[in-house]
């Protein structure tokens, strides 16, 4: 008994001790009260903590914080993403006041996505170009490359079309390759790959090159960066896959600190930028009869029915009816984020649509819902994050674009509409555009892309690292051909209506375990990373075709139809392995060394060539660390960085190297047949890109002023080809590499300013500009190849052969055109040789940011000076039954033999006709296209919402390609492909909550 009586005395003094000392701690509990401010004003959404402690408090609107602290001396941490971290020994107080103020961020500070790694500014040895999203949000766009355009230097970014979910031509540092999807970037989403363009087998008749962006299905509120790898330093590690450069995007992330609801709305509206100014009715009927006369016809057809049968009087201005349309968009954005010491997270979710300037309710619609997640082990030994993307998008256009109807139909043509409401046809002499509109272009897509990345620090300089992810895209489109798309009185029904359907769907995964260790001694530091990546991706497609329906209402049920035409039914599968490693070494913190290497393997070549090896090397010299710098109080930076190296490119497809059939359409004897499609050749082998680039950096008067020059030199060999064959093999061409080579060197220079940065006004503003030049430097036997009137030795591979014009003769009133072998007659290959250098001589952009108090604005212009077809390239030949520009008034007669057009034409005169196809193929044909745009405009404000409990109010007006400054002919210079719509501009208001 004394011995238990023993142990519950123990037992009651240890739990009595344990009290005591509670109590004592409790005791030390102590609340702590205070304002932050930043000039004697309120910041609002300060996280205060305690250090060691996983209790937070956030500063109100006032600015005022309550925290409860234990200790005899705490430290308490104030942190806001705007301004620098500040620790505070606070003692024995109880109120404690603080002042925050903005961090002067320095070049060295800002870190950069390299991929792989991450890299302070100040200690890259690459070319990393980058917008973040204060760039980025708010815009009334649905694809971030439309953000970007005029922003980077050596990133040249075009929009392939003004209709809603189409596609962008992005030439980074120009065109390595001879084909255009060799010249394709490689685009990192979160760290797993994307898809490059969607592959569509519809929609080349309302997007050009049936263009279909990847970037369609990340919506650019979600955005947290967008970086562009440029050289071989930063480009090399990513092998093969990095030759035309690397597009990085980071997702947003949730924050450390009290939950925080998001909402965003906006509306905008969009219209054509720019309309040809055409003939009217008098001007038009004019050009026609002396068309007829001069082509010496007394007897105008019947046929001509603006002349014989349609009101001379009516006048209908096209552009206007068929483009002129304003198109509607709005966009809704919700997003949760907040987190503690350990777990942070990000969701949300944005709904777009947008309309088109069609006469017709067309629209595109994307919702987007993104999760991002980060967890961190309370040691911060082991970090995991998560981010998961969602987009489903869904767009429907008519099939065929209206905007070259709206600028060749004839003034006088009929009314759209009867008395009835109905479709116009004017007696079977009138094909009515809007007929077109019953003719439907639909297309959906969804997209899954997740991307987890671990890591785990297993000493304080070793870490471990996977990096995993996987995407699934489901793409379905449809082609829908009614026949009330014809005219009535040719007594079609429904029996010759069509429906086609495709379906496209690729599934992707990757992984990549790295290893990486971060040591140094003394002045020397390592940095060494080792990884190795496996990917692997599967595609699936398939399409069917159906003809004759009982009904228009069941075409979009292709089982309905009374003829199916199946088509092959594709299942391809591409494999990638890679080794690769990189080597970084500092001395002295001004020395740096920055080696990568990398070990690629592709399916897509024969089993003896599918393995290449790629690398680069990267210096750079900080100069302002030497102590002889030191001395210049007003350099802050001065660094000379190069680099060299090889990337590859493997965008030829699946099965490239393979015999290969198809399935034949046609049935023989009850059986279906193959047919050769491909012939096999293991040989060819990947392109390669060596890649040099020199640069000088400098930042003055404490960075506010920051300039940087770099030349760079890629020169592209290997060329992965068709090669062309005799007709008598049976096929066109053979894949293989063409002993080519390109060469693309240039110019960037960025001057980055911040003029003013008081408490109340601030002023930033940068510039660039790219000059870009490029040329073929090889071409074994090019003279003799179907490539000799393409391209020429030591010219850009863009170039074009045109004939030299040499205006109208004030004889004849015909072209004329210069006899180069002055055989008497004009013919292609003898007389079409002046060259044309077509394409982009330099660009820019030039920004400028505006804050005073809670307003801010900004504005973007973007600069292009470049040549390229004019409207004369597509231009009808003036006088037939065919609107023109008002320029072609200047036409040949004999009260006016010095026109620039030839005697108008009705089309009937073989001659005349040949002259005018020389004339779209002439130097007449081709001009300057260079322009100043006024690419974007912003202005906003920040309502106070004191005591509201709303953290943040505000509400924009933004504007996109508002003005343009140019003398081209045509209707948009920046524009590329002829019979399209060109970019709309947009004007667009909005507002964003916080709380």
């Amino acid at each position: 008994m004394k011995k238990n009586f023993c142990s519950l005395r123990h037992l009651q003094m240890s739990l009595g001790f344990t009290i005591l000392i509670s109590g004592m701690a409790v005791g030390q509990l102590r609340t702590i009260t205070g304002t932050v401010t930043e000039n004697n004003k309120p910041i609002q959404n300060v996280s205060v903590f305690e250090e060691g402690s996983t209790a937070i408090a956030v500063t109100n609107s006032s600015g005022s914080y309550q925290l409860k602290v234990s200790g005899d001396n705490p430290v308490i941490i104030f942190r806001h993403p705007e301004y620098g971290e500040k620790r505070v020994f606070i003692q024995n107080k109880t109120v404690v006041p603080v002042s925050l103020e903005p961090p002067t961020k320095s070049i060295g500070e800002v870190i950069l996505n390299a991929g792989y790694y991450k890299v302070k500014d100040k200690e890259r040895t690459g070319s990393i170009a980058k917008i973040s999203a204060k760039d980025i949000e708010n815009q009334p766009v649905t694809n971030v490359l439309s953000t970007a355009q005029g922003r980077m230097a050596g990133v040249s970014i075009t929009q392939n079309s003004g209709v809603p979910g189409g596609g962008f031509d992005i030439q980074i540092r120009g065109k390595n390759s001879l084909r255009r999807e060799g010249n394709e970037p490689l685009y990192i989403v979160d760290g797993v790959p994307l898809s490059s363009e969607t592959s569509s087998l519809f929609a080349v008749t309302i997007l050009p090159w049936s263009s279909m962006s990847p970037l369609n299905s990340i919506n650019p509120d979600d955005i947290e960066s967008f970086e562009v790898l440029k050289d071989a330093d930063a480009t090399a590690i990513y092998g093969s896959r990095g030759a035309n450069g690397v597009i990085l995007v980071t997702t947003k992330k949730g924050k450390k600190g009290k939950t925080e609801f998001k909402l965003g709305t906006s509306y905008s509206l969009s219209t054509v930028a720019n309309r040809l100014k055409m003939m009217n009715t008098e001007q038009y009927l004019d050009m026609r009869r002396q068309a007829y006369q001069n082509d010496g016809i007394s007897s105008i057809p019947a046929s001509d029915y603006d002349l014989i049968t349609w009101d001379e009087f009516r006048y209908t201005d096209w552009q206007k009816t068929l483009i002129g349309n304003t198109a509607d968009a709005s966009s809704v954005q919700l997003s949760l984020s907040g987190g503690s010491e350990n777990l942070s997270y990000l969701l949300s979710y944005g709904h777009q649509e947008q309309a088109t300037v069609f006469p017709a309710d067309f629209r595109y619609t994307t919702n987007n819902l993104t999760g991002n997640f980060t967890f961190r082990s309370p040691d911060k030994r082991i970090e995991v994050n998560m981010n998961n993307t969602f987009s489903f998008q869904k767009n429907n256009v008519q099939n065929d674009d209206l905007t070259k109807k709206s600028l060749q139909l004839s003034p006088n043509a009929p009314a759209l509409y009867d008395s009835s409401g109905n479709l116009n046809w004017e007696n079977d002499t009138f094909n009515n555009p809007l007929a077109l509109l019953n003719s439907e272009y639909l297309n959906s897509t969804v997209m899954i892309n997740n991307g987890t990345n671990i890591s785990y620090r297993l000493f304080p300089f070793l870490s471990l690292k996977l990096n995993g992810g996987i995407t699934y895209q489901d793409f379905e489109e449809q082609s829908l051909k009614p026949h009330t798309i014809y005219n009535p009185a040719f007594g079609l029904t429904s029996a010759y209506s069509s429906s086609s359907q495709n379906n496209q769907t690729v599934f992707s995964y990757l992984l990549e375990p790295q290893i990486s260790t971060d040591f140094g001694w003394k002045d020397h530091r390592f940095n060494v990373l080792i990884g190795t990546t496996l990917q692997q991706s599967e595609t699936k497609q398939g399409s069917i075709q159906g003809i004759g329906f009982e009904s228009n209402a069941l075409i979009r049920n292709i089982g309905a139809a009374a003829t199916k035409i199946v088509s092959d039914q594709i299942r391809s599968q591409y494999y990638y392995t890679a080794a690769f490693t990189r080597l970084n070494y500092q001395y002295k913190k001004r020395y740096i060394l920055n080696i990568t290497g990398r070990r690629d393997g592709s399916s897509r070549f024969g089993p003896d060539n599918r393995f290449g090896n790629f690398g680069a090397v990267g210096t750079a010299w900080i100069i302002s660390e030497e102590p002889w710098m030191k001395k210049l109080s007003w350099l802050s930076l001065a660094k000379l960085r190069g680099s060299i190296g090889t990337t590859g490119n493997d965008k030829i497809g699946d099965y490239q190297y393979l015999n290969t059939y198809s399935v034949t359409t046609g049935i023989y004897n009850g059986t279906v047949g193959l047919s050769p499609s491909r012939l096999y050749n293991p040989d060819f082998s990947w392109e390669k890109t060596i890649k040099r680039e020199a640069a000088l950096e400098l930042g003055m008067l404490k960075n506010r002023l920051n300039v940087s020059a770099a030349y760079y030199q890629n020169t592209s060999s290997n060329q992965l080809v068709g090669i062309p064959l005799p007709a008598t093999t049976g096929f066109p061409t053979i894949q293989s590499n063409l002993n080519a080579r390109v060469q693309n060197t240039g110019w960037e220079f960025e001057v980055s300013a911040r003029p003013f940065k008081s408490t109340q006004f601030k002023y930033e503003t940068s510039f660039n500009l790219s000059i870009p030049r490029s040329k073929l430097l090889e071409f074994p036997n090019l003279e003799g190849s179907t490539y000799a009137n393409q391209y020429m030795i030591g010219y850009p591979t863009s170039l074009v052969k045109v004939y030299q014009f040499e205006g109208v003769d004030p004889a004849t009133g015909l072209y004329r055109f210069k006899d180069f072998n002055a055989d008497g007659k004009i013919s292609s290959p003898d007389d079409n040789k002046v060259i044309e250098k077509m394409g982009v001589q330099f660009f820019g952009g030039w920004s400028n940011n505006f804050h005073y108090k809670g307003w801010s604005a900004s504005f973007l212009f973007q600069f292009v000076k470049q040549r390229n077809w004019n409207y004369n390239r597509s231009m009808l030949i003036p006088g037939s039954m065919n609107n023109q520009p008002v320029e072609v008034l200047d036409a040949w007669s004999p009260s006016n033999p010095s026109g620039t057009y030839m005697q108008y034409s009705a089309g009937t005169n073989a001659q005349k006709n040949t002259l005018h196809s020389y004339f779209q193929n002439s130097t007449a044909a081709i001009g300057d296209a260079s322009f100043i745009r006024l690419k974007n405009v912003q202005l906003s404000y920040s309502i106070p919402v004191k005591n509201l409990g709303i953290r943040e109010a505000m509400i924009y007006f933004q504007g996109q390609n508002l003005l343009t400054i140019t003398r081209y002919f045509g209707i948009d210079p920046e524009f590329l492909s002829v019979g399209y719509l060109p970019p709309l501009k947009t004007y667009s208001v909005g507002f964003q909550l916080s709380f």
